[in-house]
């Protein structure tokens, strides 16, 4: 949230959304490029493994996942199969940019100004404990033995929805967009909590305790813009080894790696356009590598679910499935929806004057998108070849699936209103060279 006064009959009203800084808007939109491609490739990546997973040589997409590259490794607990190491290592790239992008966040972003946290946090926090509210609600009703997945369906996956939005919304307002980024920003945060505290077994404290030396020591070069790459990558390798070896999911690692980088630059700059910190260069170079290649592979390994000889019939009645379902599909949009609401009712603060409640219902809807860390979570809970785990991945495509049309017709219908107000406002200029910016969705 935040102040805005266009005139004195705004003067004292809090607007929700407010517009960003240029910094904040040029930054987003390189995201908004970057995950579109991602996006797109993490979605290749899943369709792939499902045509192998279920054609006549789903054996061999199997017998891949199943094959350990290094099985002399066992003394360090590294001699995992294609599919681990895709989930425990290359993930640990995806979730290293995702701590870099929650420390920029927090400390020269959206998130930095505690009126401007509050919503995103909130939003977060709602779209996250409803979706578990029902999965437990549908388990418990049904037996109560899938209950250990009750966070599946709380992860919303940037790369997903961002490419969605991207794709259907281009006349929709940066406020949106920025408030889903955050959103997902502040999720994310809140999924790696999930993970290490609920999702943690056989913990050992020794090389936890271990892994704090090499994770110091990277933060130290970073701190003092030492970017050897002969330095920090061996140093983060042993941070991961040390993380996976104590028990505690590695992905961990590539979160407190990230939170170790320096956001602000040192001196020199124009306070106007402020040149762009370590971690932005970071993000920048790492995210191609997250979004094209790491988290696609994952994908290609977590989503080949085979329904060759299942039984439809249970798998849809199966509460694990309903719960994840109903979690993603309803949760996260009324979690969303309802605690935004909340939270204007009771601060007497108001939706910016570009946004209606029917574009935050669209990108509510875009929330349920759960993918990536919700596949993790689910493998983590169940494993990957257990029925229930085959029944996650499944619900999680199907969720994920019905929450993107569902989107997809509120934010069309919506774009069409802000695509006639952009070419009314570019025929305004044509005519005076002066665009009404003050023009309500819909005026």
């Amino acid at each position: 949230m935040t102040d805005q006064t266009p005139g004195p009959e705004h003067r004292g009203v809090r607007r929700l959304f407010a517009r960003t800084s240029w910094p904040e808007a040029r930054f987003l939109a390189d995201v908004l490029r970057t995950e579109t491609v991602g996006g797109a490739l993490l979605l290749l990546g899943a369709v792939i493994a499902l045509v192998w997973a279920n054609s006549p040589w789903g054996d061999s997409y199997a017998a891949l996942g199943q094959w350990v590259p290094w099985s002399a490794g066992s003394a360090l607990h590294l001699d995992l199969d294609l599919a681990t190491w895709a989930a425990d290592g290359l993930l640990a790239i995806f979730f290293f940019v995702v701590g870099l992008e929650l420390k920029r966040e927090f400390v020269a972003g959206e998130l930095r100004d505690p009126r401007r946290a509050a919503l995103p946090v909130v939003a977060a926090i709602g779209g996250m404990a409803l979706p578990a509210l029902i999965y437990v609600g549908v388990n418990v009703a049904g037996g109560g033995e899938g209950v250990r997945g009750w966070a599946i369906p709380t992860a919303t996956d940037i790369a997903f929805a961002l490419a969605v939005l991207a794709v259907i919304g281009a006349y929709l307002p940066q406020g949106l967009r920025a408030f889903l980024l955050t959103l997902a920003v502040v999720d994310d945060l809140l999924a790696i909590t999930i993970i290490a505290i609920f999702y943690t077994d056989d913990f050992s404290v020794l090389p936890l305790l271990g892994a704090v030396l090499p994770i110091a020591l990277f933060g130290l070069l970073v701190q003092r813009r030492r970017t050897w790459w002969w330095a920090l990558v061996p140093l983060a390798l042993i941070a991961w080894t040390l993380v996976h070896s104590s028990g505690v999911h590695a992905t961990v690692a590539g979160v407190l790696l990230g939170f170790t980088v320096p956001v602000l630059t040192g001196k020199g700059g124009d306070a106007r356009r402020p040149m762009p910190g370590l971690a932005e260069h970071l993000e920048h170079r790492w995210r191609p590598i997250s979004a094209g290649f790491a988290v696609p592979v994952f994908a290609f390994f977590a989503a080949g679910v085979s329904l060759r000889g299942a039984d439809l019939g249970a798998v849809v009645t199966d509460p694990v499935v309903l719960g994840v379902v109903l979690g993603l599909v309803v949760g996260k949009c009324v979690g969303i929806l309802g605690s935004t609401y909340l939270l204007a009712r009771f601060t007497r603060a108001s939706l910016d004057e570009d946004i209606t409640w029917s574009d935050l219902l669209g990108v509510s809807f875009l929330a349920g998108i759960g993918f990536t860390v919700s596949l993790l979570i689910g493998e983590l809970a169940f494993g990957s070849d257990s029925v229930e785990g085959a029944n996650v991945k499944a619900a999680v495509l199907a969720g994920s699936l019905i929450s993107a049309l569902l989107a997809m017709l509120v934010l069309r219908r919506r774009n069409k209103v802000y695509r006639a107000i952009a070419l009314k406002e570019r025929a305004d200029i044509d005519q005076d060279g002066v665009p009404d910016v003050y023009q309500k969705p819909g005026g």
